[in-house]
């Protein structure tokens, strides 16, 4: 979940470092480093805070380097200070280390090396790396870094530079996302592309238990064994309007915008005068008597919805499940399991060994991933790719409408291939989804009453959103996205199953946001208002049929969305519950692109 950068060549790197971790920032900003060799000196530079609070000390002091690494962390072990930030030195000050993941068996090793007289500095599990490095370290960096790995235990990617050997940077992966890329007079390491966008054509995601050193003219990427081997490079497309603002107070606002292109780009891509086809999975599997959705956070919502779209139409059971519950639970998984696990990054660490787990059984997995080349893909046996682009907000929003059209098409090209679906059906659905961009630029039409409602309700301590069927884990999408951006307490429930305990909690301050659609279960939700109005409770309904004076007459707001049918309905649903976080965060004054506690990309576990 912490940002790696590294930069070794012709250029000053400490401005290409610094524009890296202002990239990778979303991936973590409890604190913030970078360690340069200047003048034959390894120097190093940390602080709590955000990397702007670092640059502020650094840039100003006219400093050169043509090698160096830098760190944005999203603390795991030990507090987010000045002393456990990265980089970690060794005990000679001569070795610097900057780390993404866990290691799990960091106490044995370091009661080890503190018994045999190294000092360390922090409470961190990264420090024992720069100590055992040191400590297998005989003039030969690579060397010292492979014994290194090779004694610890858990998800790792570091990058490493040493005073003594200041013509290489040397890097590791096993479990987090490292890329390196070759770019005009150097070569860059970082932990996601967004980091060296612009300044590279083409990279190379290394696979777990590679190591490789990285210098200007290149990089050479040895096996675990040690043998060298020759990985594939994968064009970057370059995307610099993604990485800017362009006129938004904030990337999230301007990610919500970007839906209508977003979900475009990914159906598009699908349909085809023949239906629907996928360019990276020509034949979608026939040989499946049972299906599991597995993904974490917003994208297990994603898979919550498709399990109630696909089991009307597969005939098989489907069931979304949440991948770190999935590893551990004793759930049927054979040959003739379908998994299809859903990840933006396609590095989140639960869902990755989900995949695992799933293929040891014998199961086939497709990947629906945001990010080409990633570790999901690279252990599925097919891909979907989502078309959202580069998403710099924590909180998903385009990732998310894209994972919803996404798995509509999938769910629907399997259906097909299975003969449950006949061709009117088919077309029909089809439809609707060609339609949805539309859809999606209508609803953000809505923006002004509900920033009108944002300022009515951003003083609430609590909200309660209710609905039914595949609009239940929209509800349960509107109440994390709030949560996660103002910190306000948010609950999302089946509508029916209010009675079940959350219409306690309701009374005169409490808003009740409710999903309401004549597409599924009209009547029993307009009752599950009443009973919200008997203990009263403040409703806002969200509704595609407004006109309705039944509705009217119940609920204090009415918002109307846009009309959708079929697969297509639940992403109109969830643009008005994204742009209500928005503006009451805003409203709240919160760090709304970077709210507190949380990353991007969750790589550890």
């Amino acid at each position: 979940m912490c940002g790696i950068i590294g930069y070794i060549g012709e250029k000053n790197a400490i401005p290409l470092l610094f524009s890296g971790l202002k990239r990778l920032e979303y991936r973590g900003y409890d604190s913030a480093g970078i360690a340069l060799i200047e003048n034959g000196r390894l120097i190093a530079f940390r602080r709590a805070g955000k990397v702007d609070d670092l640059g502020r000390e650094v840039l100003g002091q006219g400093l050169s380097a043509h090698i160096g690494i830098g760190h944005t962390r999203w603390a795991t072990h030990g507090a987010p200070t000045e002393e456990n930030a990265h980089p970690h030195l060794d005990c000679r000050g001569k070795i610097a280390v900057v780390h993404n993941g866990i290691i799990e068996n960091f106490r044995p090793i370091r009661a080890r090396l503190a018994a045999a007289g190294h000092t360390f500095r922090s409470q961190t599990d990264t420090e024992v790396l720069a100590h055992l490095i040191e400590e297998h370290y005989a003039g030969d960096l690579l060397a010292a870094v492979r014994a290194a790995v090779g004694q610890v235990e858990g998800a790792f990617a570091l990058a490493v530079l040493s005073e003594d050997d200041p013509t290489r940077l040397v890097v590791a992966r096993m479990g987090s996302p490292l890329i390196l890329g070759k770019g005009d007079g150097g070569s860059f390491v970082c932990s996601d592309v967004p980091a060296i966008l612009g300044e590279v054509g083409e990279v190379v995601f290394l696979s777990d238990g590679e190591v490789a050193e990285v210098r200007r003219d290149g990089f050479r990427v040895l096996s675990k064994e040690g043998g060298e081997i020759a990985p594939e490079a994968r064009p970057v497309a370059s995307d610099p309007f993604s990485i800017r603002k362009g006129g938004y107070k904030h990337f999230m606002l301007k990610e919500i915008h970007e839906q209508p292109r977003a979900v475009g780009e990914t159906v598009r891509e699908k349909l085809t005068e023949r239906g629907i086809g996928f360019p990276e999975l020509p034949d979608p599997p026939t040989g499946f008597d049972r299906v599991y959705l597995v993904a974490c956070g917003t994208a297990y919502h994603a898979g919550l919805v498709a399990e109630y779209q696909w089991e009307s139409i597969l005939g098989v059971p489907v069931h979304a499940m949440i991948a770190s519950e999935f590893r551990y639970r004793t759930v049927p998984v054979d040959p003739r399991t379908l998994v299809v696990a859903v990840s933006q990054s396609g590095e989140t660490v639960d869902t990755l060994m989900a995949v695992r787990r799933a293929r040891e059984s014998g199961a086939e997995v497709i990947a629906l991933v945001n990010t080409v080349g990633s570790a999901i893909e690279r252990e599925s046996s097919g891909v979907l790719y989502t078309r959202a682009g580069i998403e710099i907000g924590v909180a998903a929003t385009k990732t998310f409408t894209a994972q919803l059209a996404g798995l509509s098409l999938l769910g629907l090209r399997l259906g097909e291939g299975l003969n449950k679906l006949s061709p009117p059906e088919l077309q029909r659905e089809v439809e609707s989804l060609a339609a949805l961009p539309g859809k999606l630029a209508a609803a953000l039409s809505l923006e002004r009453a509900v920033t009108e409602l944002a300022e009515r309700f951003y003083t609430a301590h609590d909200f309660l959103f209710l609905g039914r069927g595949p609009l239940y884990p929209i509800a349960l999408e509107g109440a994390l996205k709030l949560k996660e951006i103002s910190y306000i307490h948010a609950e999302g429930y089946p509508a029916g199953e209010m009675k079940h305990g959350p219409i306690a909690l309701i009374d005169e301050r409490m808003p009740v946001v409710v999903l309401v659609t004549e597409s599924f279960a009209y009547e029993k939700v307009l009752s599950n208002i009443e009973e919200v109005k008997a203990r009263k409770g403040v409703v806002i309904a969200l509704t595609d049929r407004p006109g309705d004076p039944t509705l009217i007459e119940l609920a204090d707001h009415v918002l109307a969305v846009p009309s959708a049918k079929g697969f297509a309905l639940p992403a109109v649903y969830t643009v008005p519950l994204q742009l209500l976080a928005y503006h009451i965060a805003v409203l709240r004054g919160t760090d709304v692109d970077q709210p507190r506690n949380l990353a991007k990309t969750v790589t550890v576990e």
